[in-house]
């Protein structure tokens, strides 16, 4: 099964649970804690736990605080960039559409496969910039990461999250704080 697939196929196992697909809806409609979602779903608060951390990691939700507590919420960007990478596809043999200058636009193409994923990084700095930005656009400005986000973001794009991220941060685009990374403007 080609890396596309794989992609889709763990999203789709992921929400086939009834009891995340619940959490999903309640976090897309406003930002809740363990012991409210558990009350609400009549569920223990640790099996809450056990689903949100399977949804963390996969970066659908995140957690933040809210009124001086804990409080998950949905990251629709991640679902947003699932979408884009599996539909603006298209067809086999349909090139992915990519913003951007000409320039942008072929050194995307020439480092990406049709999966949206990184072939390899770039050796050359003016290209791995522009793949760097490229992937910089899957962090939401205002929005904070932990470090397991962060790689799971990049992991969707290529298996060394360590030296794109380390690039990002070197390059000042995100900022990094106490394990929480941002996206800087």
């Amino acid at each position: 099964m080609d890396t596309d697939n794989q992609e889709v196929t763990r999203f789709f196992r992921l929400l086939i649970d009834e009891t995340r697909l619940k959490i999903i809806g309640v976090v897309a409609q406003r930002p809740a804690s363990v012991d409210q979602l558990a009350k609400l779903l009549k569920i223990k608060p640790s099996l809450v736990s056990h689903h949100l951390d399977m949804l963390t990691e996969a970066a659908l939700v995140r957690t933040r605080v809210v009124s001086g507590s804990h409080a998950y919420e949905l990251q629709t960007g991640t679902l947003h960039a699932l979408a884009k990478r599996h539909l603006a596809a298209g067809p086999p043999g349909i090139a992915i559409e990519l913003d951007g200058d000409a320039y942008e636009r072929k050194v995307l193409a020439d480092f990406m496969g049709r999966d949206g994923r990184l072939k390899d990084i770039p050796a050359q700095q003016k290209k791995r910039d522009v793949v760097l930005r490229y992937l910089l656009n899957q962090f939401q400005p205002g929005e904070r990461y932990s470090e397991k986000q962060v790689n799971a973001i990049l992991k969707r794009f290529h298996d060394d999250t360590a030296s794109i991220r380390r690039a990002m941060v070197d390059n000042r685009w995100l900022k990094r704080e106490s394990g929480i990374y941002w996206r800087v403007e």
